[in-house]
C-alpha cells in the first residue's frame, strides 16, 4: 500500500511583478503551512518523502512543511518538471518514485494539480484546488510504476479555510 499527498503551494504574493518562477509566498501563505502541517500530525500522517517544484513558492511551501513535520528540508527532492505540471507529468513523476517510499507528498501548482486530483479521484470533486490544499489517497500497489492501474482510496481533502 502506498499513500500519496498532493499539495498545492501556499498562497503567493500576487503583487510580485518579476519572473513567475521567483514569486514568493505572502504572509498568509507562510501562516497557512504550519496549520496544515499540524492537521497532518493530528491525522498521524508520516511522510517518507517530499517532492516539490523548484519554483520559489512551492519550494518554500515544502520547506515549511518539513520544518513543521520534523523532516530535514535538505531531503526534499526538487523536480523541475513539476513547475506547471500537467496530469501526465505528475504521473511521470510518480512512476519515477523509489518503491521504498510509501507515503509521498508532492507540492506543485494549479491548474495541473486540480486536474490530476479529479482524474485520480474518479470524479470532479474539486473545481479549484485551494492554495495549501491537501488531497490524500491510499494507492493499492507495492510499486509506484503500478500507480495508474491501482485502485485509489480517498482518505481526506483539507485546506486552510476548512474550519
Amino acid at each position: 500500500m502506498k499513500t500519496i499527498l498532493l499539495i498545492r503551494h501556499a498562497k503567493s504574493d500576487q503583487s510580485f511583478f518579476g519572473n513567475d518562477f521567483e514569486r514568493p509566498l505572502n504572509e498568509r501563505g507562510k501562516n497557512d503551512v504550519p496549520i496544515m502541517a499540524q492537521r497532518l500530525l493530528d491525522k498521524k500522517i508520516n511522510i517518507d518523502l517530499f517532492v516539490a517544484s523548484p519554483a520559489k513558492r512551492a519550494k518554500k511551501t515544502a520547506e515549511l512543511f518539513c520544518s513543521n513535520l520534523n523532516i530535514k528540508p535538505e531531503d526534499i527532492c526538487f523536480v523541475s518538471k513539476l513547475y506547471h505540471a500537467s496530469p501526465e507529468t505528475l504521473h511521470e513523476v510518480i512512476f519515477e518514485l523509489e518503491d521504498n517510499h510509501n507515503t509521498v507528498a508532492i507540492v506543485t501548482h494549479n491548474p495541473g494539480i486540480t486536474y490530476f486530483v479529479n482524474e485520480i479521484s474518479g470524479s470532479s470533486i474539486i473545481s479549484n484546488m485551494p492554495t495549501c490544499g491537501i488531497f490524500t489517497a491510499n494507492v493499492h500497489c507495492d510499486k509506484w510504476t503500478d500507480f495508474t492501474k491501482a485502485k485509489k482510496e480517498f482518505l481526506f481533502y483539507d485546506y486552510p479555510k476548512n474550519v
